[in-house]
Order: structure tokens, then sequence, then C-alpha cells
């Protein structure tokens, strides 16, 4: 509170104070004493009243061209955006024909195989028993840091769950049961990859956020129990005791998995032999 009465009691520096004290006891003051300096003043006021005369003159002519130029352009994007959306839903409509004609032609060429083609495959959408499992950064990490046993091709000791990670705990669901498999709704397939972009996770070039819910469906208790005494349920447990990455997994009556957005479908032929040759 001293502080503040000083600064107010004492607003002006008591220097300046000083020399204005000085100024007056001479007779000095601020104001031009002659006519060409007064002459000089008054046209420099006069000159500086049209420069913000002219500028708000200007201003105000131009806001009307300005507020048009604007409504052009958020007509111009909210075209944009019912184009896009049309042409998402579009896409939509495609993939599920596309989806419809991959069933049909499952039934036609698989005869009574065709619907465990399709749910191996990964082209129809499947339910049933299986296991949720929820893996997620530790609450310490962060982006950087230094040298721990887990740095390799970049990537530091930070409690971050990596693409390595999640490769393996997919390999050890399969390994132990797991008939379809997702990561965050995005249903893995025999030609699925998971990599690392930075430090972010893609899964069929799709990127991931944490946490990471991995979907299972097979026989739901056994599956959870062959998986966290497998080596990379183990692995799992090594990562949540030294780097605290967070995991839980639990059995479920029913698990729903999508079916993947686009399966590419490959056929071989023989190769036929060459003339000369056996």
């Amino acid at each position: 509170m001293s502080l503040l009465t000083n600064v107010m009691d004492h607003s002006l520096d008591d220097g300046y104070a000083e020399a204005a004290a000085r100024k007056r006891a001479a007779g000095q003051s601020g104001m031009p004493k002659t006519l060409r300096a007064k002459l000089g003043l008054a046209s420099g006021l006069v000159l500086a009243a049209l420069v913000v005369t002219v500028g708000a003159a200007q201003a105000r002519i131009a806001a009307p061209v300005v507020a048009k130029e604007r409504e052009e352009l958020i007509d111009r994007i909210n075209q944009e955006t019912e184009s896009a959306d049309g042409l998402e839903g579009e896409v939509d409509s495609l993939r599920t024909h596309v989806g419809e004609m991959q069933r049909e032609a499952l039934k036609k060429h698989g005869g009574d195989k065709g619907e465990l083609v399709g749910i191996l495959s990964g082209a129809v959408a499947v339910h049933g028993p299986g296991v949720k499992l929820v893996v997620d950064d530790a609450k310490s990490a962060q982006s950087g840091g230094g040298g721990g046993p887990r740095e390799s091709a970049g990537f530091s000791d930070t409690g971050r769950v990596r693409d390595r990670d999640l490769q393996r705990v997919v390999n050890g669901l399969w390994q132990s049961g797991a008939e379809a498999v997702s990561i965050n709704g995005q249903r893995l397939t025999a030609l699925s990859a998971i990599r690392a972009a930075g430090d972010a996770i893609l899964v069929d070039n799709r990127p991931l956020v944490p946490p990471y819910t991995v979907l299972a469906v097979g026989d739901g208790q056994r599956l959870s129990t062959r998986f966290q005494d497998s080596a990379d349920g183990l692995y799992l447990h090594a990562l949540k005791e030294n780097f605290g990455i967070r995991t839980s997994i639990s059995a479920q009556d029913d698990v729903r998995l999508p079916a993947a957005p686009s399966v590419i479908v490959r056929t071989a032929q023989p190769r036929a032999e060459q003339k000369g040759t056996s």
C-alpha cells in the first residue's frame, strides 16, 4: 500500500518536475513564439487532421467492399463444405456397395466356407465373445527424453506406447486364439500394417490416438488367460511394471468388430513352364 501511495503522490518524476520549474522561472514555455513557428505548428496540425480524415473516409468506403468479399468467401466455404459432404457420402455408398459385392462373391465362390473366409479375411463385420484390451501411455509420458532401454530407431524411453508394442500385442492375441482383431475400431487383416510416423502410430496408414482399445473375438476367458501367460502378454506386463504404461484386459460376453474398409483380393496363378525346362 505504501508503494501505491507513493506512486499516486509522485506521479511526475522529481527530475521532470525540477526541469519544468526551471523553465517557468526563466520565462520559457513549450509553445512557439514567432509567427513562422506558429504557422508551421498550425500547418502540421491541419495536415495531421487531413490525413486522419482521409484515412477514415477510405476505411468507410472500403468497408462495404470488405464485407462483400467476406460474404463471398463464406459462401464459397459453405459450397465447398457441401461438396465435400456429398463426396464423402458417395464414398460411403460405394464402400457399402463394394462390401456387398465382396460378400456375394464369397458366397458364390466360397461355398460352405464363404462365411468363414469372410470372417478370416476381415471382409465382413463380426461379433461374439472375446476380450477387451486397453493400452495407454504412462501418466508421466513426455515427448523426447533420453536414453532408456527401449531406445532404438529414434525412440526414447518416455513411457509412450510404440508401434512395436501394439505389433506384439496383436500378434500375441492371434497366437492365443483370436479369430478377429481391431484397434480403435480399425479392423485388422492379414495385410494390415502397424507402423510409426514420428510419435504417431499408424494402422493401415490411419493415425491412432491413445488410449488404444484392442478388441478380439474368441473364447473370452480362455483367450484372456492364454494371452496373459504368453511371451507377448508378459512383455506387456513388463512395460507396465518398468515404464508405467497403463494396461487393462477383461473378458467380454459380446464384442463387435466392423468390416475392414477395403479388402484387396489377390490371386495367384501357376507359372507356365518355359520351353527347354523341366
